[in-house]
């Protein structure tokens, strides 16, 4: 029974890694839509291709920020 019991907890372990390394699926689809966006808008407004361009990489990093700190989430409870 006790036995039983540990592969419960493993298993739910398991599950609880996979659901939080969905979080890189947001971070890459959020890079994405940034960088899409942002060659919208500048090719729309080519002489604001500066501005664009600096707050499309900031967003990007935010958003992967969020896709490493998901895989980091995963990694702890795989090893916590």
């Amino acid at each position: 029974m006790e036995h039983a019991m540990a592969m419960d907890a493993d298993a739910i372990k398991f599950v609880g890694m996979g659901l939080a390394a969905l979080g890189m699926l947001g971070g890459a689809i959020g890079a994405g839509l940034i960088f899409g966006n942002a060659a919208q808008g500048i090719a729309r407004n080519p002489s604001a291709e500066g501005k664009i361009r600096g707050i499309a990489i900031l967003g990007a990093v935010f958003a992967e920020l969020m896709g490493l700190l998901s895989f980091v989430v995963a990694m702890i409870i795989m090893y916590g």
